[in-house]
């Protein structure tokens, strides 16, 4: 299987970009699903931004470097990326405050409308910025109800104003049908909102395309913009000149500079904006999206299958690992899941022997394949040594049993 591995390496399409990352020898990185790897260009952007264009340029840097345009001109390097089209994608603030902004514009473009379906296993910052919002507007105008991934289109009702979903599921895995999905929260009138963070850079999308209306992720996953990446906005041009963010920051109005004391919003998905953007966190993601420049995403997602494919293949001699992602490799992202009673032990001594996963209660190993530097051969080699550790049970050892923060 082995020489399998080597062949693949060698004929990859995207082999070369490992070289744009700057990774650690001897170490197995499976958690790009979590937190991308360090590009080696950030490193150089990140010197330019801190020694020339702070330390030297000081303030005058808003303009020379053209800081004060970082949300539009990191938004419209994420937007192919989206299958979006120029003018619809800002980036700025976090993912779950960017939640907060599209639920509540989203509730008032469905005025009479209070309930936000989602499912149940969401991502919890998703599902508590909606619980926050009931408990701030009061649930005659906002309820939240969760149901099963099965259940989510039949559950789309007159009273739905919104469907807030994440694309990837976080734990397993699983792929929702966001063209099914959207088109029938759009036949009962709903609208809809995608939670990309688990899919944008790992594999193609098309929102404009499938009519979606919001959208929403992090940068610090696949698309490698350091820990606490700024989030984007997608706001469909359909909805711009209607959707109104609640949070009336200053970036956000129609003339910042003019410090008028009544807020008068941008036009477009400027509005989105909120405070002021963090410069440092803006060019390291900036300078990481180079990469995606010259990238076919379809060839990512190919890539993604197989990786995937050939480590759920290489771990069937192993039951009492359970896999909890689906089973067919369209139907999941880039990540792989299992699920053993000693899940965070394992996750702790694979660590130890060179092989960074992570771990998710209850009891899920995670394993995050990023197509553009995780090699064949590395996932192979990583499936041997879990192998080992469960055969061993070197995971019992005291040490590995012992709880982190993060985990």
């Amino acid at each position: 299987m082995r020489i399998e591995s080597v062949a693949l390496d060698n004929a990859d399409p995207l082999a070369t970009y490992r070289e744009a990352f700057d990774l650690p020898q001897g170490l197995i990185y499976l958690d790009g699903n979590s937190l991308g790897a360090l590009p080696r260009a950030v490193r150089d952007t990140l010197s330019k931004t801190v020694e020339v264009e702070w330390g030297q340029d000081l303030i005058k840097s808003w303009n020379t470097h053209d800081w004060i345009n970082l949300p539009e001109s990191v938004g419209e390097k994420i937007a192919p990326l989206l299958g979006a089209e120029s003018g619809q994608v800002i980036c700025t603030d976090s993912t779950s405050i960017n939640l907060f902004k599209l639920i509540v514009a989203a509730l008032q473009l469905r005025p009479g409308r209070r309930k936000i379906l989602s499912q149940v296993d969401n991502f919890p910052t998703d599902l508590y910025m909606a619980q926050g919002i009931e408990a701030l507007l009061g649930a005659d105008r906002a309820q939240l109800v969760t149901v099963s991934a099965e259940e989510i289109t039949a559950s789309i009702d007159a009273e739905t104003a919104l469907v807030m979903l994440t694309h990837v599921n976080f734990r397993d895995g699983q792929i929702h049908d966001m063209a099914g999905v959207t088109r029938a929260a759009h036949e009962h009138g709903a609208l809809v909102l995608w939670d990309l963070s688990h899919s944008t850079g790992a594999m193609p999308l098309a929102l404009d395309a499938l009519e979606v209306d919001f959208a929403t992720g992090c940068g610090y996953k696949y698309l490698n913009g350091g820990p606490g990446a700024p989030a984007y906005i997608y706001v469909n041009r359909g909805h711009q000149d209607e959707a109104v963010q609640p949070l009336f920051g200053w970036m956000g109005h129609a003339d910042a500079f003019s410090f008028s004391p009544d807020y008068q919003p941008a036009e477009g998905v400027w509005r989105f904006v909120t405070g002021t953007p963090s410069v440092i966190a803006m060019q390291a993601l900036s300078a990481a999206l180079d990469l995606f420049a010259g990238i076919d995403l379809e060839q990512v997602r190919q890539k993604s299958e197989v990786l995937t494919t050939r480590f759920i293949d290489s771990l069937v001699d192993c039951p009492e690992l359970e896999l909890i992602s689906p089973a067919a490799a369209a139907a999941r992202g880039s990540q792989v899941s299992f699920r053993h009673p000693q899940g965070y032990a394992i996750v702790q001594a694979l660590a130890a022997a060179g092989v960074i996963g992570d771990y998710r209660d209850p009891g899920i190993l995670r394993f995050g394949f990023s197509p553009l530097y995780t090699s064949f051969t590395e996932a192979e080699e990583a499936a041997r040594l879990l192998r080992d550790i469960l055969t061993s049970q070197s995971y019992l050892e005291p040490a590995f049993q012992v709880r982190q923060t993060v985990t």
